[in-house]
């Protein structure tokens, strides 16, 4: 199977790994929503702030060293295993006995055991990480889907009862649990790699030359990521971050839906492809557009139908949280288009670059969001959009440095699919306007999407048939790739 279509395959497996994973896990969070109060669910922010912090160093970036590598040996392997895992048991020893610590000093005395639980994690996650990168270079994306699957399934499942009997906040810690545990039983029953009582320092060397720069940017993006929900906790209190933190949930979720699953197999498609600049440019063209295809009506059509989709899927009491939705789905366009950029610098062996532009972003992250935060989490969640705009066309520039793609050229690919999604989002405001009155929140989401839907492939249909018969290939390429 030559590269496209193992990348191709790859992507399939990895999208059903990622609708399938964050579907379980959705709904496991929309029943915690109709469970647990706007404070309690900022209590829970406030805990994956902390975890998200500590994952940083559980990692390392070998994982991603690990991929990247034209050339590995077992050693290479080893070498990332013990480290991973001795790294794994120390954060959850500090992650529990500092739990009181975090607790006080955002003055709320039941976040202590919950981090506490959460903690345990670590030590889950140091089994999986070279074993998944192991599997993601072969392109055995299929077995890393399973694992997700049945992972999410039983932890879902058992997060669901617990929920229902009343448990509240520990059900998402007890689920998340469950989940990791079952899903590196499975990973490690799909490779055939087992490690070696073998460390390499000449190794550990190779890895953590790459890795160091990865360790940086991950910091900085949980800088990005994290510290508009830190100056939010600790200034606005628990319940602004609870509204805050749900709108910033579905972003993650249709980011992660939409773009992270074939994100996941960019970076090792473009390690294929680092010595074939043409092939090279051409592939970051065609995921770019694909995706954009995908992203520009699912984020406007969530700018448009906020109001609903909250109602709906959340329920009333979590309505102040619309317009903060409706200002990140800007950041997910953006997000949309500016994903594949951090696979580029990684294949091309330019960690350092994107080390570069995160401290950018989270410099100005920083700043905007210290600014924003006094008047309110709707001007925290402007910052962000803000922070996005600025960063964009110059990442794009550095972009353009290693793999010489014009700016105007980068950007007209997008022409289409914006067009579209505005007719599309158009069409939309039309039916509310015509029908809001008198339609519940659910008939009038789910016409909204129909309608939705067909205006935005007519467009695409009339603005640009020869990018419509693209779709129409790939997606039948997917189909029978999909069968074998």
């Amino acid at each position: 199977m030559n590269i496209k279509a193992k990348a191709i395959k790859g992507a399939f497996w990895s999208a059903i790994q990622g609708w399938g994973g964050q579907i379980g896990s959705l709904v496991v969070f929309l029943v915690l929503t109709r469970l647990l109060a706007p404070e309690d669910f900022g209590l829970v922010a406030l805990a994956n702030v902390f975890m998200a912090f500590m994952q940083i160093f559980l990692d390392g970036g070998f994982a991603q060293a690990l991929i990247q590598r034209q050339e590995l040996e077992t050693e290479h392997l080893d070498t990332a295993f013990w480290t991973n895992l001795g790294i794994g048991i120390l954060l959850s020893a500090i992650g529990i006995t500092t739990a009181s610590l975090v607790a006080e000093f955002f003055s709320q005395p039941k976040l202590a055991p919950v981090i506490q639980g959460f903690s345990i994690l670590f030590t889950i996650t140091s089994f999986r990480g070279v074993q998944q990168a192991f599997l993601e270079r072969q392109f055995a994306y299929k077995a890393i889907a399973a694992r997700s699957l049945i992972g999410t399934f039983i932890g879902g499942l058992v997060g669901i009862v617990l929920a229902l009997r009343g448990f509240g906040v520990w059900s998402l810690v007890i689920q998340q649990l469950v989940a990791e545990l079952v899903g590196t039983i499975v990973l490690w029953g799909a490779s055939e790699w087992r490690p070696q009582l073998k460390f390499s320092s000449k190794h550990f060397q190779h890895l953590f030359g790459f890795g160091i720069n990865v360790l940086g940017f991950n910091f900085l993006g949980f800088i990005n990521n994290r510290a508009d929900d830190l100056l939010i906790g600790y200034y606005l209190g628990s319940v602004a971050l609870g509204y805050y933190a749900i709108a910033y949930r579905v972003l993650t979720i249709m980011t992660q839906l939409l773009v992270n699953t074939t994100t996941q197999v960019a970076l090792p498609t473009f390690s294929r492809l680092q010595t074939e600049p043409d092939r090279f440019r051409n592939a970051f063209y065609r995921v770019t557009q694909i995706t954009s295809a995908i992203a520009f009506p699912i984020f406007l059509g969530i700018f448009t139908v906020a109001p609903e989709i909250v109602k709906v899927l959340f329920g009333e009491q979590w309505l102040p949280s619309v317009p903060v939705l409706q200002v990140l789905a800007f950041v997910g366009l953006l997000r949309a288009v500016t994903y594949f950029k951090g696979s580029v610098f990684m294949a091309l062996g330019k960690p350092s670059w994107k080390l570069w532009l995160n401290l950018l972003s989270a410099g100005l992250n920083l700043i905007g969001f210290f600014i924003a935060v006094r008047w309110g989490i709707v001007a925290v969640a402007y910052a962000y959009l803000i922070r996005a705009c600025i960063v964009f066309p110059i990442s794009q520039q550095a972009i353009s440095r290693l793999i010489h793609i014009p700016f105007l050229e980068y950007l007209r690919q997008f022409v289409t699919p914006f067009l579209s999604s505005l007719a599309m989002a158009v069409a939309i405001l039309g039916i509310k306007q015509i029908f809001g009155g008198f339609l519940n929140s659910l008939i009038l989401l789910l016409i909204s999407a129909i309608v939705g839907a067909i205006v935005y492939g007519l467009s695409i249909y009339c603005f640009d048939r020869q990018f419509w018969q693209k779709l129409k290939e790939l997606l039948g390429l997917v189909l029978s790739i999909s069968k074998r």
